[in-house]
């Protein structure tokens, strides 16, 4: 009884010890006592410097591609529906990746994610994207970034508790001016070139200045195909995407507050939303930046698709795209967002997408062994 009692205090003694050991050392212990390998702690950038942005930007893009519309804004007005369960699906603080234009800033300020990639076909993704950088950096808050985003004179009556509705009330009728309009894009310009000091072609700055006149010339009823391309009837404006909500009436938009707007704010500021340009089948994009966040013991939130498997699939190369996202950092939270037709979130609103989530590790799971495309 003695020998068994002495045997029991030494393997609690060992037992004991072995956690302190692993808290020094950061490793968990399982309930036999060993030590249980733990994640690596992820070594993604608190900030990138302007010329580690430009090369990431420039170095993992892909040729231009083309797409039947500019794509300027969603069309999807019931995009926040997803939101509830995204945010119990998702994790938070992770690596975020989208496509398409102003959408992904609503789904970032859900997720809070630490670093983001924007990787659209066309560059012309890339260029708006820069022109809102640099509003975002240049705005102090939201009615300062509509104003500068539509080129229209500063509204009063405007506060840190105004709704989104509020805020573009007061800008739906106001008027603008060339001169207006002109001094905020050699704002934008100077500050990517002069400030940044990013290496913008002249293609690149005539692209900024292409949908910046788009937002002057429409103001707050800029709608998918306002610019051209094909996107049904009856589309949303932008000033209706910003007042949407969820089912429940709960608004998730990126300017719904100035909390969800100063986080943005800050992700711009420090470099850490990356615009890329690459086909999702392409043989570089995605797997540039899957390479990159393997080195940074980094993971994936989430991958929102929109609708581009669609076109994947009916050019044949969905397997390509598949093959892609499994060189991707994922676990079993990340998830695709898709939009869809008849998705699970779906509304009765006539028009546009609705939206679906997808778990992306088993999704992709087959598709692991595929080489790069060769296109």
């Amino acid at each position: 009884m003695v020998k068994f009692a002495t045997m029991t205090r030494r393997r609690l003694v060992l037992f004991v010890g072995l956690i302190f050991v692993a808290c020094l050392t950061e490793l968990p212990v399982g309930i036999d006592g060993r030590s249980v390998a733990a994640p690596l702690r992820t070594t993604l950038p608190a900030r990138l410097a302007d010329q580690e942005f430009w090369k990431i930007a420039s170095d993992f893009s892909e040729s231009d591609g083309t797409f039947r519309s500019d794509n300027l804004l969603s069309n999807e007005l019931g995009l926040q529906y997803v939101i509830p369960e995204l945010t119990r699906t998702a994790k938070p603080g992770r690596v975020y990746m989208g496509v398409g234009p102003e959408q992904n800033f609503t789904y970032m300020v859900a997720l809070k994610p630490k670093m983001a990639f924007i990787v659209d076909i066309r560059r012309g993704n890339l260029d708006l994207h820069l022109m809102y950088k640099a509003l975002f950096e240049m705005s102090a808050d939201r009615s300062g970034f509509v104003s500068r985003l539509f080129s229209r004179p500063r509204a009063d009556g405007l506060g840190p508790k105004s709704t989104a509705a509020e805020i573009f009330e007061a800008y739906a009728n106001s008027d603008t001016t060339e001169t207006l309009y002109r001094e905020n894009l050699k704002a934008i310009q100077d500050r990517l070139v002069a400030t940044h000091k990013f290496a913008l072609s002249a293609d690149d700055l005539q692209g900024i200045e292409y949908v910046y006149h788009a937002f002057y010339s429409f103001g707050p009823r800029l709608q998918y195909s306002s610019t051209g391309g094909f996107g049904g009837r009856n589309q949303p404006t932008y000033a209706d995407l910003m007042e949407a909500t969820d089912t429940e009436g709960r608004a998730h938009g990126y300017l719904a507050t100035e909390e969800s707007f100063a986080f943005l704010k800050d992700l711009e500021t420090r470099n850490l939303l990356v615009p890329i340009v690459g086909n999702f089948a392409g043989p570089k994009a995605i797997r540039a930046v899957g390479k990159y966040l393997k080195s940074k013991s980094a993971t994936v939130s989430a991958f929102y698709l929109s609708n581009v498997e669609q076109y994947l699939r009916q050019d044949g190369i969905w397997r390509d795209f598949c093959g892609n996202v499994a060189t991707l950092p994922l676990d079993e939270s990340s998830t695709f967002i898709r939009s869809v037709r008849g998705g699970l979130y779906g509304g009765p609103f006539g028009f546009g997408l609705n939206s679906h989530l997808g778990a992306m590790a088993p999704e992709v799971k087959g598709c692991a062994s595929l080489p790069p495309s060769r296109r």
